[in-house]
């Protein structure tokens, strides 16, 4: 009991920290965007933004058609969804979040929004290995042979492999 009650403490004061970061990264990209910034590098920053979006936005789709929830929400899923952009990355999710980390300081071109960009990205990374623990406790060696096969958040590594796959 006291474990599971200090496991939600420290999802809690994690998924907390993560907000504050995160929503004070899109502040500051608003409050110091540079209008004279270089159009090439806001350009790159915006198409990471919208590659995020599809990560973000794809899980939800195929964990409600194929994850088995019950009637709960998508991420309530019973069985190992390796299809769709499972195939791609086992976390896209978190993936996406990292994403717009990377992508906020190319669009915004300040110095100020780098640094909660990257505690940004290192907090969603490090939840990757928390949310891997619980899923090997929940599905077990299928997901485990799975992590095998598919990176954790290497969508480029991840296409490759699919890519390769397609053609044997």
């Amino acid at each position: 009991m006291t474990e599971v009650i200090m496991r939600s403490r420290k999802d809690f004061i994690s998924s907390t920290l993560l907000t504050v970061v995160i929503i004070g990264q899109i502040g500051l990209t608003v409050i110091f965007y540079n209008r004279n910034g270089n159009d090439i590098g806001r350009n790159i920053g915006w198409v990471i933004l919208w590659i995020s979006a599809l990560f973000g936005w794809l899980p939800i789709f195929t964990l409600k058609r194929l994850g088995r929830t019950g009637g709960k929400a998508y991420v309530h899923t019973t069985t190992l969804v390796d299809r769709g952009i499972y195939r791609i990355v086992r976390h896209p999710q978190y993936l996406a979040g990292m994403l717009v980390g990377a992508a906020l300081p190319l669009i915004a071109q300040h110095w100020i929004v780098i640094p909660p960009g990257v505690a940004a990205i290192v907090l969603l990374y490090t939840g990757t290995f928390i949310e891997e623990k619980f899923t090997i406790e929940k599905l077990g060696e299928k997901y485990e042979r799975y992590m095998q096969s598919v990176p954790r958040v290497n969508f480029i590594l991840g296409l490759l492999r699919l890519l390769r796959k397609g053609r044997k």
